[in-house]
């Protein structure tokens, strides 16, 4: 489990983040956090009962008693899981807290022996720097139908 602190470099970087697993005391400043990425449409609204299902398997950056950044892993069955929701705060950007709860994400998975960790994404290159890649070995592509328009 990633409960590591990082001061990073630079006068912006003195205040230690810390990642840990979320908790339901997370779930208000995880909604307001995510808000403005679900405006710019960047990922889907969540629900507080949607936030509790997968409390379990999330985990928040938080840094001077603030979170962050957040991130869930959706476990589907032992051979696949999903990274949901990935947000970073705007003020946060660029000093590794993304790249950190997807490898608390990865560990979650290995911990539970999960083959497989999926991201569906706009941020491909970030997705690629964390390991991902856009086939399945083999060449296996996935492929997806929307069968709604609302997000």
């Amino acid at each position: 489990m990633f409960l590591e602190s990082n001061t990073g470099e630079g006068a912006d970087h003195e205040v230690p983040v810390s990642i840990r697993p979320c908790c339901e005391a997370d779930r208000v400043s995880v909604m307001e956090l995510i808000e403005p990425y679900v405006q710019q449409r960047k990922i889907l609204r969540r629900t507080f009962e949607e936030l509790e299902e997968l409390l379990t398997n999330s985990f928040v950056a938080e840094m001077g008693g603030k979170v962050v950044g957040f991130v869930a892993l959706e476990v589907y069955s032992a051979k696949l899981a999903e990274i949901r929701s990935l947000v970073v705060s705007i003020h946060c950007q660029g000093r590794g807290i993304g790249r950190r709860l997807v490898a608390a994400c990865v560990e979650r998975a290995r911990e539970k022996a999960v083959f497989e960790v999926m991201a569906i994404t706009s941020s491909e290159e970030f997705f690629r720097s964390c390991g991902f890649d856009y086939t399945l070995p083999g060449e296996k592509k996935a492929f997806f139908l929307q069968t709604r328009t609302d997000h």
